[in-house]
């Protein structure tokens, strides 16, 4: 990410002939919000004084507290490539601050900001390169969005099998006008399902690359008539979406999880913060797959991690260790879906990462089977527990985890909770078809 000054801001508006700003802020939940402001009010954004009613933003202040304001980023500024350029637009992330300037604790880049401080208490920093996945489907006559696929293809492959090709590499070429370094796009396993890598970054401009990248690739499909989606299993029978984690902590240059001389070349920092990821899996797992739709991926058969147990090879359980060793020394964390928030998916697994640190944890013995074919009395005799099979379920366990809690901070935790709780009791409630299909005739 290149660093910028206001100066730096100021001339590029002029130089690219922007008219409209997007300051950018993310919900509760995950959501990009924002407030697009003419160019002419720039510089009263970059200094923090333009307000907003926060009353109306999930999970963020009552109407009696509503005022909050936002503070941007200046090195999120990029401009949108597919705006006219006679009258372009840019958008800055903004944190989201109280009216007397300091953080605002239902802002989740601000949370994550606290977490990544407690990390470099410890004289670490965090890196991480995401994965994620989403499914491109078509439109009915009236531009709504269905669940019908564009094509048939598999893992890898291309035109003209693969149909989405053109739709994909217009996504790549727009992330790469915006500052991504792309690493890789391809077809992934199920039909329509699509998957682009870029290079890891630090924490902050990871989440924010994911929540950019998520917000481009919908508005380019929308451009190809299509309509892209991040819901983590869309249909039942095929291969849900994830979007894998893969993270190392750094001291300056130096990567804290390689040691040279250990049998793995793992450091004791890497085995600590892998224990750490492991003994709170199931508390952070409301997090990193919010939805009630989450589950439906998190399902034996599929390729989605359901065990919690790790391994340098096989890619059954929750978190593996790639081959590459060095600079490249990582773990990769499978379970994460790319419906969650990103700021607080990174804060939690950072937290228990660090958790595992502090009380210098370790972890259980790399699991080398394939933990799908294991009987239920093999992985218990393996100590191996399964990750929430519910929504319900997870947020049982998250209300069990303090150290969870203690990333998120009690009013986020609070306010998800309880926006996650409503969201289970009324899909509870509801008469699906499925249950109309196998009863209604029988009984």
């Amino acid at each position: 990410m290149p660093t910028y000054s206001h100066q730096d801001i100021e001339r590029l508006v002029k130089e690219h002939n922007i008219r409209f700003i997007r300051l950018q802020f993310s919900d509760i939940l995950g959501v990009i919000k924002n407030v697009a402001i003419p160019v002419e009010q720039l510089s009263k954004a970059l200094a923090g004084e333009l307000m907003f009613d926060g009353s109306s933003i999930e999970g963020f202040v009552r109407i009696e507290e509503s005022d909050m304001r936002l503070m941007p980023d200046p090195n999120s500024f990029t401009i949108f490539p597919w705006t006219p350029k006679e009258a372009g637009t840019a958008r800055l992330i903004c944190d989201v601050l109280k009216p007397n300037g300091d953080p605002f604790l239902g802002d989740p880049r601000s949370t994550l900001k606290k977490v990544l401080a407690e990390a470099a208490e410890l004289g670490y920093e965090l890196n991480v390169g995401p994965e994620p996945e989403f499914f491109l489907f078509q439109q009915d006559k009236d531009g709504k969005p269905t669940t019908n696929p564009l094509d048939q293809a598999s893992y890898f492959d291309l035109g003209p099998i693969d149909k989405g090709e053109i739709a994909r590499r217009d996504m790549v070429l727009t992330l790469q006008e915006m500052g991504f370094e792309i690493e890789a796009a391809h077809h992934e396993v199920a039909p329509s399902q699509h998957e682009i890598d870029f290079k890891y970054a630090d924490a902050i401009t990871t989440a924010d690359n994911i929540a950019t990248f998520r917000f481009v690739v919908r508005t380019i499909a929308m451009h190809h008539g299509l309509h892209a989606t991040f819901m983590p299993k869309p249909v039942y029978g095929i291969n849900g979406s994830g979007m894998h984690l893969h993270q190392s902590l750094f001291k300056g240059q130096e990567n804290a999880f390689y040691d040279p001389n250990s049998p793995n070349e793992l450091s004791a920092v890497a085995l600590q913060y892998l224990a750490g990821i492991l003994t709170h899996a199931r508390g952070f797992t409301a997090i990193t797959n919010p939805l009630i739709n989450s589950y439906k991926r998190l399902v034996p058969g599929y390729e989605a991690p359901v065990y919690v147990a790790w391994s340098e090879g096989n890619r059954s359980p929750l978190v593996r260790i790639p081959a590459r060793r060095g600079i490249g020394t990582r773990i990769e964390i499978r379970s994460p879906d790319p419906s969650c928030n990103p700021y607080l998916a990174l804060a939690v697994t950072l937290k228990a990462g660090l958790d595992g640190i502090k009380n210098e944890l370790t972890p259980p013995p790399a699991i080398q089977r394939n933990v799908y074919d294991m009987s239920l009395l093999e992985r218990e005799e393996e100590g191996i527990d399964s990750l929430p099979g519910s929504l319900e379920e997870a947020l049982f366990e998250l209300q069990k985890d303090k150290i969870i809690q203690e990333a998120l901070g009690e009013h986020i935790y609070t306010n998800f909770l309880a926006a996650k709780q409503i969201e289970w009791d009324v899909y509870r409630q509801q008469v699906h078809q499925w249950e109309t299909d196998q009863y209604l005739n029988t009984f």
